[in-house]
């Protein structure tokens, strides 16, 4: 007979040190912590690149559909002013096109027409029509063309542009820090226009009145 004593196996002895140390040398059982946070990490990861994608599809897709973020057709200058029957387009008058989120306006409104061409930086010289992004370049807000003089005037804060976009020098002339953001364009030969809403150059630096470079409004005063 043994001299060891038997216990039952429903009731075990506690583990003795050397059993411990072999345990802890064991391969860990399940998903350990380090596993876990992995796995997270991994989940997190992917949830984020789905929405980045998700994001990046939804942003090119009106490309694709000629909306805001590509090309844009527009038309023709009688296109422009059948759109705006009730507001002077033939002397110059920025007029607001909503698809391309722009103003529309003639460089040089003795010339009554688109001419054929290209503009990649969006001054408009060329083309005779020049293509402003509707967003006031201080804080985003959307300026108004005033009928009375000509002049795009922000609601917010008060900078005032005149009818190309020129910001007027001046702490009278609110705080925008340059002129309006223009868009490149393009004429085909039919005089039609379109406006590249993907491509935008910085405005320039303001100019004081009665300099080159502006267009003084045409009174004194204005809208706002």
């Amino acid at each position: 007979m043994s001299n060891y004593p038997v216990e039952p196996a429903s009731k075990p002895q506690a583990l003795t040190k050397e059993a411990l140390k072999a345990l802890r040398h064991e391969q860990v059982q399940g998903v350990s912590r380090r596993e876990l946070l992995r796995g997270s990490l991994a989940a997190g990861m992917g949830l984020w690149l789905l929405e980045v994608t998700a994001g990046t599809v939804g942003f090119l897709w009106p490309n694709l559909a000629g909306k805001f973020g590509g090309e844009v057709r527009i038309g023709t200058l009688d296109d422009v002013k059948s759109a705006n029957a009730t507001l002077p387009v033939d002397e110059g008058f920025p007029v607001y096109v909503s698809n391309a989120k722009a103003f529309v306006m003639l460089v040089d409104p003795s010339q009554q027409r688109f001419i054929p061409g290209e503009d990649a930086v969006g001054d408009g010289a060329t083309v005779n029509v020049r293509a402003l992004y509707q967003r006031c370049p201080h804080l985003g807000c959307k300026p108004n063309p005033c009928e009375k003089n000509f002049w795009l005037e922000c609601p917010c804060h008060g900078s005032r542009y005149d009818r190309l976009g020129v910001k007027a020098a001046g702490p009278q002339y609110g705080p925008a820090p340059r002129g309006m953001d223009r868009f490149a364009t393009k004429v085909d030969g039919d005089g039609v226009l379109t406006i590249n809403t993907g491509k935008i150059t910085l405005g320039p630096l303001p100019i004081a009145v009665g300099q080159p470079g502006i267009i003084p409004p045409r009174t004194p005063t204005g809208c706002i």
